[in-house]
């Protein structure tokens, strides 16, 4: 997995089953997971060391995730 904003910030990370972990830019490490919604969907939540979350949606064209500040990451499962 692969994510980037605007300012060109990364999170990259792997994925086994609905487990997920992300690592920005910083060294910081997401812990999260992925859950499928009834209109096939997927639902992303991830919350680092310190308690912050960050949190999207999956559709047809990537995904896309929001933290708290309501910053934007763009990305795609490769």
């Amino acid at each position: 997995m692969h994510f980037q904003n605007s300012l060109r910030q990364c999170y990259f990370g792997f994925g086994e089953g609905d487990y997920i972990r992300l690592r920005d830019e910083l060294g910081n490490v997401w812990r999260g997971s992925a859950e499928r919604d009834e209109n096939n969907s997927v639902r992303y939540r991830f919350r680092d060391e310190k308690g912050t979350t960050i949190s999207g949606m999956s559709d047809s064209f990537g995904i896309i995730l929001r933290d708290e500040k309501g910053n934007a990451w763009r990305g795609f499962v490769d």
